[in-house]
């Protein structure tokens, strides 16, 4: 019975089931044994918990294997949290030295900080407006595809969708959790003026204080999920990739121009979502 309900498992929950063998003894040596490790811990022993139920769902019943088919993007809440608080229980400083390395990076490759000077070079109102627009629209395009084909009926392009997004993520977590990055927006003071503002930046400073995650940086997993959503979209749909494409492109130039992510984070994110995109055209045909 156990061995057919393993043979059972699709692709995307052996995929997180062995992140969650990685990460819970990953976060205990790296953390210790303190507070916020034991908080991540429990969080990841809940999503544990919750991937039993949700693969013993019925495939063969509409509601069950629609579950089934979505449960990874509810998992991504409490996975990607669970960073947040293990990384803030580390010594700050340490993680300060990682943002000097990857500063030090875009030194060499673009002879300064992009992600600092781009939005004060050019402090154009309507570019703020349109990149950080585009940069909330992350969270519309990581739940748009999946449902519309869910909608209609077509669970392994859904699937496929899924399982190229986790595969993205799941890279950038095992980096946030070996190699935590603060990001742009904490090591630089941020931009003043008009161009700060505007509507949607407004917006994103809202929905970063709320639910950012300290320390998830590098690579952009905003850029890896987009990508990898970009590309399944494509292939279940030629018509919906190239809805999503423009977007894609946005966010990824956004998240630099809105000092949200180093330029070489956005880089790395766009190698992921692309493998994570290849990875799903492969374990998901």
């Amino acid at each position: 019975m156990v061995q057919t309900k393993l043979l059972a498992l699709r692709p995307v929950d052996r995929l997180i089931a062995g992140y969650l063998v990685f990460a819970i003894p990953a976060t205990l040596l790296i953390g210790g044994v303190q507070f916020s490790t034991l908080v991540t811990i429990a969080m990841y022993a809940l999503c544990g918990v919750l991937l039993i139920l949700f693969i013993g769902l019925d495939p063969s019943h509409s509601i069950g294997n629609t579950l089934h088919t979505i449960y990874p993007l509810i998992l991504l809440i409490p996975l990607y949290t669970a960073i947040g608080v293990v990384n803030s229980g580390l010594d700050p400083s340490a993680i300060s030295l990682n943002d000097v390395l990857v500063q030090g990076w875009e030194d060499t490759l673009f002879h300064g900080q992009p992600s600092y000077y781009l939005i004060r070079r050019f402090p154009s109102v309507a570019a703020s407006w349109i990149f950080h627009s585009a940069y909330l629209i992350y969270y519309p395009i990581l739940l748009a595809g999946p449902i519309y084909l869910v909608a209609r009926g077509r669970h392994s392009g859904a699937r496929r969708i899924v399982f190229g997004m986790m595969t993205a993520f799941v890279i950038c977590y095992v980096f946030f959790t070996l190699f935590p990055v603060s990001g742009p927006n904490w090591s630089f003071e941020h931009p003043t003026g008009p161009v700060r503002e505007v509507f949607p930046a407004r917006m994103v400073y809202a929905t970063l204080a709320t639910g950012s995650a300290f320390g998830t940086a590098f690579p952009s997993s905003h850029v890896a999920a987009t990508v990898a959503a970009t590309i399944g979209a494509w292939c279940a749909s030629p018509r919906m990739g190239r809805v999503f494409l423009v977007p894609c492109i946005l966010l990824t130039l956004a998240t630099v121009y809105t000092q949200m992510h180093y330029a070489v984070d956005a880089i790395a994110g766009l190698a992921v979502g692309l493998f994570g995109g290849w990875a799903a055209t492969k374990v998901e045909p």
